[in-house]
C-alpha cells in the first residue's frame, strides 16, 4: 500500500463511526477555536501598541532627565538649580532638577549618542479658530521620525519655518470645523501669557487631524518652529539662565543599536546623574501585561486541546478493537507493522486537522463579526484598533500544533494496532 493509499484509507476509516469522530472533532474544535481567538487578540492589541509607539516618538530617541533623589519623607529642600516645570516623564507641575545648556555637552559626549536637543515645554493658555470659543491646549512636540495616526491631512513639517500643528479629532467640532478635512489648511490661534503677565497670540496652520490613539492623548502636535515660538513667547521676563534650563532633553542614538548597546548608553547616563527612557520602556509594561493575559488564555486553550487528545486516544482505541480482524487480515497479506502504525497515526492527524481547521475558520468568522460590533460600540473611541487580528502564519502554526498533539495522542492506539499478532487477530470475535 503506497503512501497515497494510506492517506485515502485513513480519511475513509475516520468516518466509519461518524458520531464518535464528530464528538472528538468537536472537542478539538473548542480548543483550536479558543487558541486562535486568543492569539488573534494578542496580535491585534500588539499591532495597535506598535502603531501607538510609532506615534509617541521615533524608536531611536531617549528622553533624558536629571536623577532626583529625595531621601526624606517630607518636602524636598529648595535648590537654585531646580525648576518647576512639566517634566516629560513626571506629573504636571512637579519639581524636577533642570538640565542647563552647559550640561548638554556632557550628554553629547556619551558613547553611542548621535545628537542631543533640549525639549521645549510650550504651555499656551488656549487655542481658538476664527475668534470662536477658546479651549485649553496641551502641546506635544513633533520629533523627526514620528508617525501620527492621521484621520486627515499630513504630519507637521519639522523642516520648515512655518508654524504647523496637528489637531486631535476631539478638537475638530468644538473649534467650529465641519469635518476633519475641513480643518486642514485653516489657521488657529494660540493665546500665551509670559512671565510679566502680558498676553500675546501665535497663529499656526492646521496640517492634519490625528486620531486619539491607545493612550487617549488630547495633545496638539506642533512642529519645532511653532513649539519654539510658543516657548519664546511664554519665556519673556525670564532670566537667560532660567530660559536656558530644561526639564528634559531628547537624545538620539543609532536606530540599529542592539538592546545591549542601548542599555550601555542608559548606564553611562545614569553614572552622570541622568535617567533615560525610550518609547519601548514607556509602553513596555503595558505590553507585558497584555502578553501575560493572552498567555494565560492560551493556557486554557491548550488544556482543552489536551483533553481533546484523550478523546482521540479513546476514539482510536475503540477503532483498533473493532477492526482487530481487519488488522490481522492486512498483516497476513503482507502489510508491515510500520504501515499499520502509519495508517492509525494518519487517522489521528486527520482528526486533528479537521478540528483545528474548523476551529480556526470559526475563530476568524467570530473575530471579524466581533470586531465590527466593538468598532461601533466599546472601542469607538479608539479608531484604528482591530481588537482581534489574525496572522496567517500564526493560524498555520496553531493547526500544525494541534495536528502534532493529535499525532502524539494517536501513538498509543497506533502502537497497539502495529503490535497485534495477525493469527490472533484473525481469530478475534
Amino acid at each position: 500500500m503506497s503512501g497515497l493509499d494510506l492517506i485515502r484509507s485513513a480519511i475513509s476509516n475516520t468516518f466509519r463511526s461518524k458520531t464518535r469522530t464528530t464528538l472528538t472533532v468537536l472537542a478539538i474544535f473548542i480548543g483550536a477555536f479558543t487558541l486562535a481567538l486568543t492569539s488573534g487578540v494578542g496580535t491585534g492589541i500588539n499591532r495597535y501598541i506598535d502603531t501607538t509607539v510609532s506615534s509617541i516618538g521615533a524608536n531611536d530617541v531617549m528622553t533624558v532627565t536629571k536623577t532626583v533623589e529625595n531621601t526624606t519623607s517630607g518636602p524636598a529642600k529648595y535648590e537654585p538649580n531646580t525648576t518647576n516645570v512639566e517634566s516629560a516623564t513626571g506629573r504636571p507641575g512637579s519639581t524636577v532638577e533642570a538640565i542647563t545648556a552647559a550640561e548638554l555637552d556632557g550628554i553629547r559626549a556619551v558613547k553611542g549618542v548621535d545628537s542631543v536637543e533640549p525639549v521645549l515645554t510650550a504651555r499656551p493658555n488656549y487655542v481658538e479658530y476664527n475668534g470662536g470659543t477658546q479651549y485649553q491646549a496641551s502641546i506635544g512636540g513633533f520629533v523627526s521620525g514620528m508617525s501620527l495616526d492621521l484621520a486627515a491631512g499630513s504630519e507637521p513639517s519639522s523642516g520648515t519655518d512655518t508654524y504647523e500643528v496637528a489637531l486631535p479629532v476631539s478638537y475638530v467640532e468644538p473649534l467650529g470645523f465641519t469635518s476633519d478635512e475641513d480643518a486642514v489648511g485653516k489657521t488657529v490661534t494660540f493665546g500665551v501669557t509670559d512671565k510679566t503677565g502680558a498676553s500675546t497670540t501665535v497663529d499656526a496652520t492646521v496640517s492634519g487631524v490625528s486620531e486619539a490613539g491607545l493612550l487617549g492623548s488630547t495633545s496638539l502636535t506642533a512642529n519645532d518652529a511653532l513649539t519654539t515660538a510658543l516657548y519664546d513667547a511664554q519665556s519673556v521676563g525670564l532670566s537667560s539662565s532660567s530660559k536656558d534650563s530644561y526639564a528634559s532633553v531628547s537624545l538620539r542614538f543609532d536606530p540599529s543599536s542592539s538592546d545591549d548597546q542601548v542599555s550601555t548608553i542608559k548606564s553611562d547616563l545614569k553614572a552622570l546623574g541622568y535617567d533615560a527612557t525610550t518609547v519601548k520602556d514607556q509602553i513596555g509594561s503595558f505590553k507585558t501585561v497584555i502578553d501575560a493575559i493572552v498567555l494565560v488564555l492560551n493556557g486554557f486553550a491548550v488544556i482543552a486541546l489536551i483533553a481533546a487528545g484523550f478523546g482521540i486516544v479513546n476514539t482510536l482505541l475503540m477503532s483498533v478493537q473493532e477492526r482487530t480482524r481487519e488488522i490481522g487480515l492486512m498483516k497476513a497479506m503482507g502489510m508491515g507493522a510500520g504501515r499499520v502504525f502509519g495508517l492509525f497515526s494518519l487517522e489521528a492527524v486527520f482528526i486533528g486537522f479537521l478540528g483545528s481547521a474548523i476551529g480556526a475558520i470559526g475563530a476568524i468568522l467570530a473575530g471579524t463579526a466581533l470586531n465590527g460590533v466593538l468598532a461601533n460600540g466599546l472601542l469607538s473611541a479608539l479608531p484604528g484598533l482591530t481588537l482581534i487580528a489574525f496572522d496567517p502564519a500564526s493560524i498555520a502554526v496553531i493547526i500544525l500544533v494541534v495536528m502534532g498533539i493529535a499525532f502524539l495522542a494517536g501513538t498509543i492506539p497506533a502502537l497497539r494496532a502495529a503490535r497485534q499478532d495477525p493469527i490472533e487477530s484473525l481469530r478475534y470475535e
